[in-house]
């Protein structure tokens, strides 16, 4: 697969098979991914893989949680701006209604929204799950490497036949899963993702993208 397939089919899977994920896979896609840019060389990630047991564990005890209604952990970072201002409202009010009809699920419904959201804390069936911490005293530029950190992650994994989803969700149940990880007092949980074969018989809306002209401006003479 080369890389323009790669970044074509990269996708956010949300239906996985129960095939587990060879940990020789893993390794050669972690291994690979270390050479993702950073300034300075400084590799700002820190990884958490769960498989086994160990997932099969946190899995449960997010769901069980989530079921129940218990309040979520407050993010220790801000995922959106409180004030988000055009055309970025405008995508994601947008993704929000094609991810929802593609359900078959109300906009207004918000049992229903929550029900699918659960999904999540079954990673979507996947049998390996990634967790990515950074240093709380680093800045927005190390956040930045990680995001390249977790695109080289994912592009790797398709190159392996391998599909992802990465999931700043987990950061709402973040203590549940220090729980299993057990991280430094000094790291932040950015993300989880979800790693594994997908389950070809769940259905799924490709997400569309703003036209070239919209996000990239050539500048030639």
């Amino acid at each position: 697969m080369d890389v323009y397939e790669a970044v074509a089919s990269r996708r956010s899977v949300r239906g996985f098979t129960d095939q587990p994920v060879p940990d020789d896979v893993l390794e050669r896609v972690l291994t690979a991914a270390a050479m993702a840019p950073s300034g300075s060389n400084i590799q700002p990630w820190r990884i958490y893989v769960l498989t086994g047991e160990r997932l099969t564990q946190l899995k449960k005890a997010a769901v069980e949680r989530v079921a129940a209604g218990d309040p979520w952990d407050s993010r220790e970072f801000a995922m959106y701006p409180e004030s988000l201002k055009s055309p970025y409202t405008e995508r994601r009010s947008e993704f929000g209604k094609e991810r929802y009809n593609a359900l078959g699920i109300d906009r207004e419904d918000w049992g229903a929204r929550q029900r699918a959201a659960i999904g999540n804390w079954n990673c979507f069936g996947a049998t390996t799950a990634l967790f990515c911490y950074i240093d709380r005293d680093l800045g927005r530029p190390q956040w930045a490497d990680v995001g390249m950190y977790l695109q080289t992650v994912m592009l790797l994994l398709r190159a392996e036949g391998l599909h992802s989803c990465p999931q700043m969700a987990w950061s709402q149940v973040r203590k549940s899963v220090a729980e299993i990880v057990s991280p430094p007092a000094d790291l932040i949980l950015f993300c989880g993702m979800s790693i594994g074969y997908e389950d070809s018989a769940v259905d799924y809306v490709r997400i569309g993208r703003a036209p070239l002209q919209e996000t990239v401006t050539f500048v030639r003479h």
